[in-house]
């Protein structure tokens, strides 16, 4: 089984309008409410891949309950934990440049934080937790590194995809998967510059030198990345009309995760990971998959027989 884990889960509200002008009533031309937080948007799509996970984390108020209603409707299984206060609800805008407004969400309680650590501990040997997204208003980033401790003490295959300080700790336990961002693996190691090709290379190599097993880096409109001890594979991205990033890279990793769990080859897995992931950024929200045929037919593949070579 694949367990997701969003801390700090949210509603997007995606609208649309001409253009966004100061002080004046600005009126929409379409909206969309979608239940969200980086964990529950991988958990959707891997519903729509027909792969089952259960989805963990916190949740808050009404507007919590909207999300664990609507993962329930789409046939998804969910073990929330419930925290005082209000999920958060985020503003995607689209209008003459792409507007995203995050808000911080609820306050989260130490009694709720342990008993999330031991609904985790309760998953079984051979399953798989994705965690996904911000960590929510006290929520130390050492929960990460007991959850890495968790997994890799159960054979639980830890996969995380969030930003953080540091990722030392977390490390030393074997994440089975890391999903960097361009801007993330800077930040991991102190670069300030924008990292080129090259540099994004040696800088996930690092990462599986310090531990992780597989190193999967989302680019955008660059493609993606895949690096492991013996592999390293490039991804182009297909070309679309941009209309929302904002899930792009967790449409990236459900699909990744679960074309690997159902047995695909690493090539595979890439490119269909990332033909779903420019198709969820051509779209309002997560894809709907009616384009990815499409899409990977301008996917190509580079492989490298050799991580440290060029």
């Amino acid at each position: 089984m694949i367990y997701t884990c969003t801390m700090n889960t949210a509603i997007d509200l995606y609208v649309e309008l001409d253009r966004l002008e100061p002080q004046t009533v600005n009126r929409t031309m379409d909206e969309d409410y979608q239940p969200n937080g980086k964990g529950v948007n991988v958990s959707i799509m891997l519903e729509k891949h027909g792969i089952n996970s259960v989805a963990l984390g916190f949740i808050a108020g009404f507007t919590g309950r909207y999300i664990e209603e609507s993962l329930r409707k789409m046939g998804i299984m969910t073990d929330f934990v419930y925290a005082d206060g209000v999920t958060r609800i985020n503003v995607f805008i689209n209008a003459d440049t792409e507007y995203k407004i995050v808000n911080q969400g609820p306050t989260i309680t130490q009694e709720a934080q342990r008993q999330l650590l031991e609904k985790i501990r309760r998953i079984q040997q051979g399953d798989t937790l994705i965690v996904s997204g911000s960590l929510p208003k006290n929520v130390p980033e050492s929960i990460l590194e007991e959850m890495a401790a968790i997994c890799e003490d159960k054979g639980i295959a830890f996969v995380l995809d969030t930003s953080i300080q540091s990722l030392s700790g977390i490390l030393r336990h074997n994440p089975f998967l890391l999903k960097p961002n361009e801007e993330e693996l800077a930040d991991f190691f102190g670069i300030t510059h924008r990292l080129n090709e090259e540099e994004l290379i040696y800088y996930g190599s690092e990462l599986i030198k310090q531990g992780a097993k597989q190193v999967l880096i989302s680019r955008g409109a660059e493609g993606s990345i895949f690096i492991n001890d013996s592999t390293c594979l490039l991804a182009s991205s297909p070309i679309g009309t941009v209309i929302n990033t904002a899930c792009a890279g967790d449409a990236l990793l459900a699909t990744f995760i679960g074309y690997q769990k159902s047995g695909a080859d690493l090539e595979e897995s890439l490119m269909y990971a990332t033909a779903t992931g420019a198709s969820t950024a051509f779209s309002k929200g997560l894809s709907d998959l009616y384009d990815v045929p499409e899409l990977l037919k301008q996917i190509h593949i580079r492989r490298r027989s050799s991580i440290w070579q060029k």
